[in-house]
């Protein structure tokens, strides 16, 4: 994103050449987000402020979910633990 502002501050391009030069560019899964939104970005500006929102929010949910998968990963491994502590604890109480 960076890269491609740098660049087209010094380009010369009207403002839709580089939107559609920006919307190559970019990460299809934003902006295929970005195309089907209620309202679609006019000015290069906004595509970027909304492509910058829209990545941090994918970002934020894909952190979102690694974490609750991680959390259930380690109850998972508690109870699978404290089962087999229960099962050799109840084999040595029958001898």
């Amino acid at each position: 994103m960076q890269e491609f502002r740098r660049m087209a501050r010094g380009s010369g391009y009207k403002e839709r050449l580089l939107i559609e030069k920006f919307k190559r560019e970019i990460n299809k899964g934003i902006l295929q987000r970005l195309i089907e939104s209620e309202y679609q970005p006019k000015r290069i500006k906004e595509w970027y402020e909304r492509a910058i929102r829209l990545d941090r929010n994918i970002r934020e949910s894909i952190r979102e979910k690694e974490e609750k998968r991680r959390k259930i990963e380690e109850e998972e491994i508690r109870e699978e633990k404290k089962n087999r502590e229960g099962i050799e604890k109840s084999g040595r109480n029958e001898n």
